[in-house]
């Protein structure tokens, strides 16, 4: 162990001289941190590697062009992501009002000058300049930008640039120790960050649109404005994801940073270097995942797969057989463990790809084969007086017949039926599986509900205290709810 000096030292207060013991440490031998020394060198090694392939992009819009890509952009997102997309300038007044500049990060992926970065940082964008790490500035041109998984991919002309190595996402755990790259409030180019792997396949609790493929990775590393477009690396130096949005308050790091993983960006990008676009594989359902609570309502031995909530008509999944209550389990072959990775896994495969799927229906094993349609092209087809009753006791809700005024009010199409709901008292199990009013209850327990009277007798004829299965319509989408509900008679 290090030795201390103890000393004294003299001073003046109010009632006089004083004597303060003052203790002098020397430095600790390098076996007593040798641990830490060890660790901080790897490091080093990886952030000297990772750093030169990591690139500051600043972009020029058009101001009016600029209001409305972030208003598509930005819509769905969580609180403070507006912000994410740092603003040049420091806050300082524009020289020209009618163009905004905005700051991003991006990694170089092959030394012929391609980068990858997030589609919100450069969509909208009339001119694009890219920072190197040995602070060359080169225009870039932009080859093309993802809006369902919001990456894009531009380059600069010029080659034998220093390109990243690709990491496999899928491997991540949480725990495991992660560096985010970028440019923080675009004045601190080049930065690093340390934290772990918070959490895996994590859906974006914002996004407006269900499609969309989630398995976001989670982590603490510190990510800013600024940061939009970085890297992720695990301990090995390889890109594992880009950083894209932050839940926060204030718009800053508050420890929760959200990464699309490489699996994504890596397919998406291969794509835009080659055809400028990218055609997503669409199924055409919504989904959930089999969890604890609800894997016995399936007959589902342990808590793994996709449970299908909605098939929307005419959509490659009606046409190929697909029920709702379904439970997806393997793709190709391939063991599917939530509806996350299901997303994922279509999203990454093209239109008109022929795919086998191995399903749980009502217990039994059921095999399909689907021809999968495209993304957006398929979906845009596919889209297109209360004599009620309640059930507060067991619930906490209240529920009313969906009458045509009723369907109006929540815009429900007219195949849908159930019991609307009118009512959730607070801290009930009903809110606690997050229902709210206007959502449709169509099912209790595999069991379709016709009303809102056959709900209540539904809910009234289950036994005290156990488990129920609610199928619910939200605004547009079907999914499954485990509720819990009172023990006591309504």
């Amino acid at each position: 162990m290090g030795a201390f000096t103890l000393g004294a030292a003299l001073f003046v207060g109010s009632g006089g001289v004083h004597a303060a013991s003052v203790f002098s440490a020397s430095p600790l031998d390098d076996n007593s941190v040798s641990a830490l020394s060890s660790l901080d060198q790897a490091m080093e090694n990886v952030a000297s590697r990772v750093t030169p392939s990591v690139v500051n992009i600043s972009v020029t819009s058009k101001s009016q062009e600029h209001q409305v890509a972030d208003s598509d952009q930005m819509q769905g997102l969580p609180p403070g992501f507006a912000q994410f997309f740092g603003q040049g300038g420091g806050g300082q007044q524009q020289q020209t009002p009618q163009l905004e500049h905005g700051i991003g990060s991006g990694v170089i992926i092959s030394p012929d000058g391609y980068i990858v970065t997030n589609g919100h940082v450069v969509d909208g964008a009339t001119q694009i300049k890219v920072t190197l790490n040995d602070r060359r500035v080169l225009p870039a041109k932009l080859i093309g930008v993802d809006k369902l998984t919001d990456l894009a991919v531009v380059k600069v002309d010029t080659k034998g640039l220093p390109s990243i190595a690709w990491g496999d996402s899928a491997k991540l755990h949480p725990g495991q120790t992660v560096l985010a790259f970028g440019s923080p409030f675009g004045y601190f180019q080049f930065s690093v960050t340390r934290g772990i792997v918070s959490a895996v396949d994590r859906p974006n609790p914002y996004s407006d649109d269900a499609r969309k493929p989630g398995g976001f990775i989670q982590t603490d590393a510190a990510i800013n404005p600024g940061n939009s477009g970085g890297a992720l690396v695990n301990s090995h130096g390889e890109l594992v994801g880009i950083n894209t949005f932050i839940i926060s308050n204030s718009g800053s790091f508050a420890g929760a940073g959200f990464a699309i993983p490489a699996q994504i960006v890596r397919a998406t990008a291969e794509q835009l270097m080659k055809n400028g676009k990218v055609e997503h594989g669409y199924l055409g359902i919504s989904l959930n995942d089999v969890t604890p609570d609800n894997a016995k309502f399936f007959n589902m031995q342990e808590a793994s797969g996709a449970i299908v909530s909605q098939v929307s008509p005419n959509s490659p999944a009606s046409r190929g057989g697909l029920h709702q209550g379904d439970v997806i389990a393997q793709l190709n072959g391939k063991k599917i463990v939530n509806g996350g990775a299901l997303q994922v896994a279509v999203s990454e495969l093209t239109p008109g790809t022929n795919i086998s799927l191995s399903v749980m229906r009502d217990g039994k094993p059921v095999s399909l084969n689907l021809t999968l349609g495209q993304f957006q092209k398929d979906a845009d087809v596919a889209d297109n007086g209360n004599n009620g009753s309640s059930q507060r006791g067991k619930l906490g809700l209240a529920v009313a017949d969906l009458t045509a005024d009723a369907r109006q009010q929540i815009n429900a199409p007219d195949q849908l039926k159930g019991a609307v709901v009118e009512s959730v008292r607070p801290g009930s199990p009903a809110e606690d599986a997050g229902l709210q009013p206007g959502d449709v209850i169509l099912e209790v327990d595999r069991k379709a509900t016709g009303s809102a009277s056959q709900f209540v007798n539904q809910v009234h004829g289950s036994a005290d205290g156990k488990d129920l299965l609610l199928l619910v319509w939200s605004r547009g989408n079907a999914s499954y709810r485990t509720i819990h509900p009172e023990d006591q008679n309504g």
